[in-house]
């Protein structure tokens, strides 16, 4: 996993929680890293995991609600660093339908060899998008707050339904209606 999701998920856990607070998480997990990331590196996905579960623990917040949590700062991020991938689109249905063949394009050119999800559009009109996220890291709920803050970012709204194909989270279909 590349080193910006860390940077900017103990980044959060600052804003939200304090310094103190990712110190905790830090000396609760077992990371080979030490904790020490950037945003270029490449890191075990189970060093993420940790840190969640830890973050959870410590401030009584379910993992999905962190991950729709961390998903606003991230998009926040995205959006200062890399203005030009927003300026494309007109639209979010348009800019959600194209992750695969534009959005994640972009992504391996900064941070070649990362390992993004899959999105397979299987349904797309001018209100509708139907797409299967497939992922062994099972994150979409940090997927949906993707979805969210890029419907609030075209000053829209949605409502985004979700199907779990596979019970443990690595495939599923979400159903998204623009309001």
């Amino acid at each position: 996993m590349k080193g910006i999701v860390f940077t900017e998920f103990l980044e959060l856990v600052e804003k939200k929680f304090g310094l103190e607070m990712v110190d905790k998480i830090i000396a609760q997990s077992k990371l080979e890293s030490q904790g020490a990331y950037t945003s270029v590196g490449t890191y075990k996905f189970s060093e993420m995991i940790q840190l969640l579960q830890n973050l959870s623990l410590n401030t009584g917040i379910n993992k999905d609600d962190l991950l729709l949590l961390y998903a606003q700062h991230f998009f926040e991020a995205l959006r200062e660093n890399y203005p030009d991938i927003f300026l494309k689109y007109k639209d979010p249905i348009e800019m959600l339908s194209s992750i695969e063949t534009h959005i994640h394009r972009e992504v391996e050119k900064i941070y070649p060899n990362a390992e993004l999800p899959t999105f397979e559009v299987l349904e797309q009109t001018s209100t509708t998008l139907i797409m299967v996220y497939k992922s062994d890291r099972a994150m979409y709920y940090f997927g949906l707050g993707l979805m969210n803050k890029t419907f609030e970012y075209f000053n829209t709204s949605a409502t985004i339904e979700i199907e779990k194909i596979k019970e443990n989270g690595t495939e599923v279909k979400f159903i998204i209606t623009k309001n």
